[in-house]
């Protein structure tokens, strides 16, 4: 029995559009991400077999599969609701999502700031990767990571609340190599609301990751 399985998207192939074609969507969701949830649940088998077996010589790379891949089913997880056809602009007070405005405020200095630092993280990964907006635990801040591949430069603990999708199969269907216009076009459709409910769980947990004197 499979361990992990492809999430339903939260809206159908067109709700994201211009923003991101419904084509996009539908290659994106249904053939890549389905593809990280087979090679994660492939792994686990693989790996299965290895402690059977006691055949460890193939350790290594099955380890890395799965951070590749399970890193990778959970980032499109977070993708997918993070945007929203009704979103976009900043997070504000009157919408219910203060408390998150005042914690990118306080850790970045400003929103404006928050979303330079953002857009130029995602923007300028070398290769394939991620831009993210992490809550990090042991400081209570947020902190802007970019990710390379999918597991990549991260800080471990942190959880991610915000990602951009800056992996070409994102957008050069419509945007071709101008990577730059697809992050900055991607602030449209931000989901404030399901950000706001990840910072919020994320700050519940606290520091319950962490053995911190």
């Amino acid at each position: 029995m499979a361990v992990y399985t492809l999430p339903e998207l939260p809206y159908d192939y067109a709700a994201l559009d211009p923003v991101i074609n419904p084509q996009i969507v539908e290659l994106h969701h249904d053939k890549h991400h389905a593809a990280y949830v087979k090679g994660a649940n492939d792994t686990l088998e693989q790996l299965a077999e290895a402690r059977d077996k006691e055949s460890w010589g193939s350790i290594n790379g099955l380890e890395k599969n799965l951070a590749f891949h399970l890193s990778g089913h959970i980032l499109h997880s977070i993708y997918w609701h993070n945007m929203t056809g009704d979103g976009g602009g900043e997070p504000l007070a009157a919408d219910g999502v203060g408390e998150l405005a005042d914690a990118i405020s306080e850790s970045f200095g400003s929103f404006a700031a928050f979303k330079a630092q953002l857009t130029k993280a995602s923007a300028t990964t070398q290769g394939s990767g991620w831009g993210v907006l992490a809550y990090e635990p042991l400081s209570g801040r947020l902190i802007v990571e970019q990710v390379y591949d999918h597991q990549g430069n991260v800080g471990q603990g942190s959880t991610p609340i915000l990602v951009f999708d800056a992996w070409e199969h994102a957008f050069y269907l419509q945007y071709k190599n101008q990577k730059v216009d697809f992050i900055d076009a991607m602030w449209a459709v931000v989901n404030w609301q399901d950000v706001a409910r990840r910072h919020a769980a994320a700050k519940d947990r606290g520091d319950s990751l962490l053995l911190a004197p």
